[in-house]
């Protein structure tokens, strides 16, 4: 049995299972394997360069440099070896000049040994913290070493890249994620099905966190792990949703004339009957209290496997991401809708006039 699974049963306290399933040592990690040979022979040696850890989250920097930690360090030597500031903790400049300056400059009692500072989630730190952080990585490299984390490369500053030894990890493949998936529904004695397991890869999008906490929520709230359970409890749209919707959207004509003038009054009375197309979108959305953001995202998707032509394919993904950019912005919903009734008019217009 994995490691962490044996060491999470020693303990009575109830853990969420992306804690309970973390893994425990280097071997223990499903992915990137190079980086894992090349900072274990690191270890090893006795030579740890200040690291950098970058990534998209859930992709397992913070479970790397835990899993160095119980390699280089005994659980008596971690308190006084080890500092570990977080989200949680302020990274301004006061902190560095304090807390991170007062450890790093402090010699250990035990020989031949250094300390290690893990500074998770590094790009909130301000560019002021991260020039004084600079000077400090420099001048007590005999005594410690530093590992930094973060999911935006770019918020670094290139004084601090350069002074660590960087590695990027990318999100993970189906392929390594589902051997971990497969040992927690065993482990867990839970139901699921194959196209459960392949919508928790999906909405993963390489995330192994999502995963695991996707997982938990969804067997906490149904009895079986299937497909349809894990985009109810996540609130994402079905893809017989989407197809509904796309059906309409490429079908319905009356929204032309009713923008054009050409009705009547006695078209106006019957207006919320003709209009299929706009029910179909705003009754899906409410029955399964959908957000707009994941429908477009989803439409996307399917146009972009569609043959349609190059240009009437690029004139779509624009106006959906102008969509989306008004969304983020704070725009209403409902005007967007139109937007996009009116983007696939325009669209198999032009798709006729073409052909």
């Amino acid at each position: 049995m994995n490691n962490a699974v044996v060491q999470s049963e020693k303990s009575d306290i109830p853990l969420p299972w992306v804690e309970k399933y973390r893994p425990q040592t280097l071997d223990d990690l499903v992915s990137h394997s190079e980086i894992v040979s090349t900072i274990s022979k690191l270890v090893d040696g006795g030579n740890l360069p200040h690291l950098l850890f970058y990534g998209p989250p859930g992709t397992g920097k913070t479970s790397t440099i835990l899993a160095c930690v119980k390699r280089l360090y005994s659980p008596t030597q971690f308190k006084s070896m080890v500092l570990e500031l977080n989200a949680s903790d302020d990274r301004g400049i006061n902190i560095v000049r304090g807390q991170i300056l007062n450890f790093a400059s402090t010699r250990t009692i035990f020989s031949g040994a250094f300390k290690l500072i893990i500074l998770d989630e590094a790009d909130a730190m301000t560019n002021d913290a991260q020039n004084a952080l600079r000077r400090i990585i420099e001048k007590y490299t005999e005594n410690v070493r530093f590992c930094l984390i973060c999911n935006f490369l770019s918020k670094i500053i290139p004084a601090v890249q350069s002074r660590c030894t960087k590695f990027r990890f990318a999100p993970l493949s189906s392929d390594q994620i589902l051997p971990r998936l497969n040992l927690i529904i065993q482990n867990e004695s839970l139901k699921a099905t194959e196209d459960g397991k392949k919508a928790l890869l999906a909405l993963s999008k390489g995330d192994m966190r999502k995963v695991v906490n996707t997982l938990q929520s969804t067997s906490m709230a149904f009895d079986i792990v299937n497909e349809i359970n894990v985009y109810t409890c996540v609130g994402h749209p079905l893809r017989s949703d989407i197809e509904r919707i796309l059906l309409s959207l490429m079908s319905s004509t009356e929204f032309e004339k009713c923008y054009n003038g050409k009705y009547s009054w006695s078209y106006i009375e019957n207006l919320r009957n003709k209009l299929v197309f706009v029910s179909e979108i705003t009754k899906i959305k409410a029955d399964k209290a959908l957000a707009l953001e994941d429908i477009l995202v989803e439409i996307q998707l399917y146009v972009m496997r569609m043959e349609i032509p190059i240009n009437v394919l690029n004139k779509i993904i624009v106006k959906i991401s102008e969509m989306e950019e008004r969304l983020s912005k704070g725009c209403k919903e409902i005007p967007q809708i139109t937007a996009l009734i009116s983007t696939f008019f325009k669209c198999r217009n032009m798709i006729t006039i073409t052909s």
